[in-house]
């Protein structure tokens, strides 16, 4: 498999975190998660987690001044590839990625995004909301992060495809159906 900075794009619920976890052991490449960044600066109740609080809790996105800073840390980090999820999100932000990439004498391998019904996916973030307590999995909470996504973050598609990095695979089906095609879109 030659794919080993990738960038993971799908609506929220779309199953990037489960892949992204498949995909570290089968790569052995680090798992870069915005979100996860944020909610650990949120619990640990510092200026950025405090300031990202509120508009997380409201469904919508962190800035991209906060972001960019968290992504660029961890990026210098990753010198044998890397699963991006959840950066970018705006295409400030895609932007600013090739500027950091190319800052670390790098470039993107392909841009993975998965595909899933929005019914399905509400679902999908209602049942996880269930099982790990998450207070930002609320219907109409979820319902305003799919807005956003198809209004900011949608976009992207149309930007990684016209690079020649997009690389599209539905999110629907068990955890390994999708891995499986996963694995085959970038193998192929």
């Amino acid at each position: 498999m030659s794919a080993s900075r990738i960038v993971l794009l799908g609506a929220p619920g779309a199953g990037k975190g489960t892949q992204a976890a498949q995909l570290v052991e089968q790569l052995g490449i680090p798992h870069i998660s915005t979100g996860d960044m944020l909610r650990a600066a949120v619990a640990a109740e510092t200026s950025v987690g405090l300031k990202a609080k509120a508009l997380m809790d409201a469904g919508q996105l962190v800035g991209d001044d906060i972001v960019i800073a968290i992504a660029e840390d961890r990026l210098g980090e990753a010198k044998k590839g890397f699963i991006l999820d959840g950066f970018p999100r705006t295409l400030a932000q895609a932007e600013a990625l090739d500027g950091l990439l190319e800052k670390l004498d790098s470039s993107l391998d392909c841009c993975l995004a998965l595909t899933a019904d929005t019914e399905a996916v509400v679902e999908r973030l209602l049942k996880r909301a269930e099982i790990e307590g998450r207070a930002d999995d609320n219907e109409e909470t979820i319902r305003e992060r799919m807005k956003v996504y198809g209004e900011q973050t949608a976009p992207l598609l149309a930007y990684y495809r016209e690079r020649g990095l997009l690389v599209e695979v539905s999110g629907m089906g068990t955890i390994e159906a999708v891995l499986g095609r996963v694995l085959g879109a970038l193998d192929a």
